[in-house]
């Protein structure tokens, strides 16, 4: 790769074509440039991000794709709620659930207090005296002791510490009985005591049995509402950083477009030795770069058909500002081969043949200019 820079050596360090005299300029062309490759990096960015949200949402699309038809049509017609209102339309939720659970607890109050006042409840009114009565073994076979007292305290609890489900007293109930019938003997009393209790209380839990599962039912439904309507504005959201995004990139590219016809009005008329130069290194090109190269050219001149079988370049036909253009990318690209030179092997025959094709037809075209010139 030494040899090819050093045979084009008006390309080993290419000139801008710009005057030494606008040093100045140039500098603020270098500020712009740095400006929009900071601007790329943070376009990055938010490219990478909306990436992971459409990943992060295909996939939960994927596991809900199991939900009814109905569901999906009503969401379709779903309008997109704003952040505030989500807020309070939660706060309005979560309020009249709480009424609603709390009128639930008053009820199965009811049901304690029925039970508590059975003749056979006081067994189980108070945790279980176990040094008292000599229980030795009474924490190796109940794991977790409950009683009724234990119960109330936690259903009159202000401090947040006490029940919050109707369905996490109804189990602490029947730990109260079951402790007490898996601990003491099926003939015993208190084993007798705690079924027929037991038994009292699941009759009374099955009337308000009906209401609970409503309740339950209700709470889903409500919590699905709301975490559709998270997901609308978080899409929302994405959408407008979607836009957004859009938005800058087209300005970038604008910026980029307008700093490049800059460079290139800038550029003074490049001498006849320059474009044989040029001639010369685009026949260096791989053929990836090759094919840039030819596309470059295209997009100056609509006639021109990059991907024909047989293209011939007239480098002298091209305007400066392609002439330019081909100069600073032929430039990169050798720079770039220069560091990553190595043998890449495999079968290139039709890639070779094509790099031919097109070199030969610039030298040729380069031969008839000149025997023009020497006429």
């Amino acid at each position: 790769m030494e040899q090819v820079m050093a045979s084009i050596p008006d390309f080993e360090i290419a000139e801008t074509g710009i005057s030494k005299d606008n040093s100045a300029e140039a500098e603020q062309f270098k500020i712009r440039v740095d400006e929009i490759f900071q601007k790329v990096d943070e376009l990055e960015q938010k490219v990478n991000e909306v990436e992971q949200f459409n990943l992060n949402s295909s996939k939960k699309q994927q596991s809900s794709s199991k939900g009814s038809s109905m569901g999906k049509e009503r969401d379709k017609g779903r309008q997109v709620p704003s952040i505030k209102k989500q807020q309070q339309d939660a706060s309005r939720r979560e309020a009249a659930a709480a009424k609603r659970m709390q009128e639930l607890m008053r009820q199965f109050g009811t049901i304690v207090r029925q039970i508590t006042q059975h003749k056979w409840a006081w067994p189980f009114m108070q945790p279980v005296d176990v040094k008292g009565l000599g229980l030795h073994d009474y924490y190796e076979i109940i794991e977790k002791p409950m009683d009724f007292s234990t119960i109330k305290n936690q259903m009159e609890a202000k401090d947040g510490t006490g029940y919050k489900n109707v369905r996490d007293i109804c189990a602490d109930v029947r730990l109260v009985f079951n402790n007490a019938m898996k601990y003491n003997d099926e003939g015993s009393d208190v084993h007798l005591m705690a079924k027929t209790l037991l038994e009292k209380f699941e009759e009374k839990w099955q009337l308000l049995l009906p209401k609970v599962t409503e309740e339950e039912r209700r709470r889903d439904e409500e919590e699905a509402e709301a975490q559709l309507d998270m997901q609308l504005v978080r899409e929302a959201a994405h959408a407008k950083v979607v836009r957004d995004l859009c938005n800058e990139l087209y300005e970038v590219d604008t910026h980029l477009e307008h700093l490049r016809e800059t460079v290139v009005q800038k550029c003074r008329k490049m001498s006849t030795e320059e474009k044989r130069n040029l001639g010369t290194a685009i026949a260096r090109l791989s053929m990836e770069d090759l094919n840039k190269a030819l596309e470059i050219i295209a997009q100056s001149n609509p006639a021109f058909q990059a991907m024909a079988e047989e293209v011939e370049i007239d480098i002298d036909a091209q305007s400066e500002s392609t002439l330019w253009r081909l100069k600073f990318f032929v430039k990169d690209a050798l720079e770039l081969q220069s560091r990553s030179a190595m043998s890449t092997g495999g079968n290139n025959n039709y890639n070779n043949k094509r790099k031919k094709e097109i070199c030969d037809a610039i030298a040729k075209t380069a031969k008839k200019k000149s025997k023009k010139t020497s006429s």
